[in-house]
């Protein structure tokens, strides 16, 4: 009796071990295979990175010498401060630094709080349980703005540090105040993906007012790094897509910027087939009246995380959507050098209208100067209609500009309200013996040395400070006031 009661005990204990294994095993979900993420963005090849030093410095010359004297001269980033919606768009910061210049492509993750956003990033860089991985919940995690880049080590970096090192790309961030550097906050990563790319965390878009007292401008934070952002992906989740006021607002500051952006349905194995084309369309019904373009937005439906996806689930189509996001995020990594050309051309452009814009301004106010005008009215008459004086017409009828690329000119009304018309020089006065004309020298940036620059990235050239036969820069800019 007693060996039957010790061999029930046995077989009891081997029944409870092997359901609690059970219950562990089944604790743990599957962990999806990534072979796909590191073939789309090519993390295995060993092949060395592409050398562009000799194009930046040449891209870092050109900015110095042909474009940022005139931009400094006629003041053209308070034209940005003052306006945001004068060059809807990127844009260079105010008085950009070698590290906007030089700085790799910028991913910025928007969206609702709690729709995986983080769990994003965790998933992209393998974060997920170590030290280093980002904070995820359902409520409202994140509360700062994350900045995931490249470094020899794991470290985390201080929001007042990372703006007060110049060789990076974050010191403006300094004008937003104090309360805004304690709510960002840097993480280095060895990691080989963030060696092409710097990814951006933000925190929720939250609808409720009491959350939204944030102690810093949230909207125009969110701007300059929307201005800067290569690729911008705005996330959502089944259970997230009513538009309040604040998300209306980020898609107003997105406008100009629909072809970096990226739409995300997350969590989309969470649904059934019925219910996820339920919810598709119900996003595409909430979006309709925030972004306006004749062709509808890419949506990328799948689930961003590093566990296996629900069963029964579109399995197929989901590793589909996400191997088509992938490819768009290598292919901007891959774009890099020609982006950053073509985006310190379109600058260059920006500022050689805003240039003639005010050298116009100028023009007519001491056109219609007299010795007996009072010139604050004189003025006050040309900024607010300036087609009666042909302002803009007359830069569509004698220079090379596209009416499309004008900026608005209400933005001028403020501009000139802290800058006095007086405090310019026409841009016939802007000219030294030595160093040429501003005007010239930075149309020739826009025609032909920055082409050029580009051109030589697609015939495999390298070109360098010291080799000028590609660019032409060592040539001496022309001064119509010189003598032959």
């Amino acid at each position: 009796m007693k060996r039957l009661n010790l061999l029930c005990c046995c077989v009891a204990s081997l029944l409870l071990l092997g359901t609690a294994e059970e219950v562990e095993d089944a604790s743990e979900p599957t962990k999806r295979d990534r072979s796909h993420l590191e073939n789309t963005l090519k993390l295995n090849e060993e092949k060395p990175a592409d050398d562009v030093s000799g194009v930046l410095q040449r891209l870092r010359k050109i900015y110095h010498s042909s474009i940022k004297p005139l931009e400094h001269s006629y003041r053209y980033n308070e034209l940005r401060q003052h306006e945001i919606t004068a060059y809807p768009g990127r844009t260079l910061g105010s008085s950009a630094t070698d590290g906007e210049i030089t700085s790799k492509p910028m991913v910025l993750f928007l969206g609702p709080w709690s729709v995986g956003k983080s769990s994003m990033i965790n998933y992209l860089l393998g974060l997920d349980n170590t030290p280093y991985q980002l904070y995820t919940g359902a409520e409202p995690t994140t509360s700062e703005f994350t900045v995931i880049m490249h470094g020899p080590k794991l470290k985390t970096i201080e929001g007042i540090v990372m703006a007060a090192d110049s060789a990076r790309s974050f010191s403006p961030l300094e004008k937003f105040g104090q309360n805004f550097l304690e709510k960002l906050i840097g993480i280095e990563v060895p990691h080989k993906l963030l060696e092409r790319v710097t990814f951006v965390d933000t925190p929720g878009i939250i609808e409720n007012r009491k959350q939204q007292e944030r102690g810093y401008p949230f909207n125009d934070v969110c701007q300059w790094f929307i201005d800067r952002a290569d690729l911008i992906f705005v996330v959502f989740d089944p259970t997230k897509l009513d538009v309040g006021l604040e998300l209306e607002m980020l898609f107003r500051q997105l406008k100009g910027r629909e072809s970096q952006i990226r739409i995300i349905l997350n969590k989309a194995d969470s649904l059934a087939t019925q219910e996820l084309m339920r919810v598709y369309g119900a996003l595409f019904w909430s979006l309709a009246p925030l972004i306006n373009v004749t062709e509808p937005p890419r949506v990328y439906v799948s689930s961003f995380w590093p566990h296996d996806y629900h069963p029964e689930t579109h399995r197929d189509l989901f590793l589909k959507e996400e191997i088509s996001l992938l490819e768009d995020l290598n292919q901007v990594i891959e774009n890099r050098m020609e982006n950053k050309i073509a985006f310190i051309r379109q600058h260059a452009i920006r500022v050689r209208i805003h240039a003639l814009l005010v050298d116009r301004y100028l023009q007519t106010y001491k056109d219609k100067m007299t010795f007996f005008s009072d010139g604050e009215l004189v003025f006050r008459d040309i900024v607010e209609d300036p087609d009666r004086f042909f302002i803009f017409k007359s830069i569509l009828a004698k220079t090379n500009v596209s009416k499309f690329d004008l900026p608005n000119r209400e933005a001028y009304k403020d501009f000139f309200g802290i800058n006095p018309i007086t405090s310019f020089k026409l841009l016939s006065q802007q000219c030294s013996y030595m160093g040429g004309c501003f005007l010239e020298k930075i149309e020739k940036a826009i025609t032909r040395e920055l082409p050029d620059l580009l051109g030589s990235l697609g015939l495999g050239k390298k070109p360098n400070v010291l080799s000028c036969d590609v660019t032409g820069c060592g040539e001496t800019p022309k001064n119509r006031y010189r003598k032959p």
